[in-house]
């Protein structure tokens, strides 16, 4: 799991069928995970732009999420930390 700050959406129009109806969002990792790269990541629980997250990756970001084709999933909104920037 990796902390991160969603900077932005992503739109597509034309998906699979079971991502309809979800929203992507990318988020930027905090320099402290030492992750190299953004994240186009599934949100479920309507995080926005400007907000620090918590995002699940691989295998654990399916969990809930059944025969959907997902990576990346934001799993929580960090209302409270220290040192996130």
């Amino acid at each position: 799991m990796i902390i991160g700050k969603v900077i932005g959406s992503v739109v597509s129009t034309r998906k699979c069928e079971s991502l309809v109806g979800n929203k992507f969002m990318i988020v930027e990792p905090i320099p402290s995970m030492r992750v190299a790269n953004r994240i186009v990541a599934i949100d479920q629980i309507g995080a926005g732009i400007g907000e620090y997250v918590l995002v699940a990756r691989g295998s654990a970001a399916r969990v809930g999420i059944e025969a959907t084709p997902v990576d990346a999933a934001i799993v929580g909104i960090i209302d409270e930390g220290q040192n996130l920037e």
